[in-house]
C-alpha cells in the first residue's frame, strides 16, 4: 500500500483493495518471496505482472463506485482482476494463454473472489457477450485501442491503456464519447508486453 501512496494513488477504496489482497498469492511459488517488492515480476509465457503501484494506479483510473461491470484485457495470474474484484460488482478479464488463464481461476478462487470470471480468447476482440462495460483496463501495449473494444463501452466509460510502441508508451485514459474514445489524460511512460491478436 506505501507504494501505492508514493505512486500518488489517494483513493480510499482502492488503498484498501491494495491492502486486502495479497499479491503474493498471485505470483509463482517460487517468486513468494519478492512479492513485496515494487517491480515487474515473470509468470510464466514471456509475461510479467506490473509492479504493484501501477496496477494500482491505473485501476484508480477508472474511478469505481462499486457498481460497475468491468473488462480487463490480460489476466495473467489475476491479481489486477482481484483488486478490480473488490471495487466493482462484476469483472470480466480475458486471457489468451489458456495456462496463464487456468493458474488464474484457481488463483482467484483460492482468494474468495466471486465476482470475477476468467475467459481464454482474443482481447483485441474484447469479450461482446458479456458487454457493455462500464469500464476497461488494458495490461498489454498497442498503437491504439481496438475498435471492437471502444464499441463495449457504455456511453462516458473509461478505458485505461498503455498505447505506443515496445520502446515508448504511455498509460492512457479515454473516455467513450459519441462511439469514439477522446483522450483524457496521459499518466505515466511504462513498457508493457504487446497486445497480441489471435490470427485466426
Amino acid at each position: 500500500m506505501a507504494a501505492a501512496r508514493r505512486a500518488g494513488v489517494t483513493d480510499a477504496r482502492v488503498l484498501e483493495a491494495v491492502r486486502s489482497v495479497p499479491r503474493e498469492s498471485f505470483v509463482p511459488p517460487d517468486l513468494r518471496g519478492q512479492a513485496a517488492d515494487d517491480r515487474p515480476l515473470r509468470i510464466g509465457e514471456d509475461q510479467t505482472t506490473s509492479q504493484p503501484s501501477l496496477i494500482a494506479t491505473m485501476v484508480a483510473a477508472l474511478e469505481l463506485d462499486g457498481t460497475e461491470r468491468v473488462l480487463e484485457i490480460g489476466t495473467g495470474l489475476g491479481y489486477e482482476a482481484a483488486l478490480l474484484g473488490q471495487l466493482a460488482a462484476e469483472v470480466h478479464t480475458i486471457e489468451r494463454h489458456r495456462s496463464l488463464a487456468d493458474a488464474a481461476r484457481r488463483c482467484l478462487a483460492d482468494a474468495g473472489c466471486e465476482n470475477v470470471t476468467v475467459h481464454v480468447g482474443d482481447g483485441t476482440r474484447g469479450l461482446p457477450e458479456h458487454a457493455p462495460y462500464d469500464a476497461v483496463v488494458i495490461a498489454a501495449a498497442a498503437g491504439r485501442v481496438p475498435a471492437a473494444v471502444t464499441e463495449q463501452l457504455v456511453e462516458g466509460g473509461w478505458v485505461v491503456a498503455p498505447v505506443g510502441s515496445s520502446g515508448t508508451q504511455q498509460v492512457v485514459r479515454y473516455r467513450a464519447t459519441g462511439g469514439e474514445l477522446v483522450e483524457d489524460r496521459r499518466m505515466v511512460p511504462v513498457r508493457f508486453v504487446p497486445l497480441v491478436e489471435d490470427p485466426r
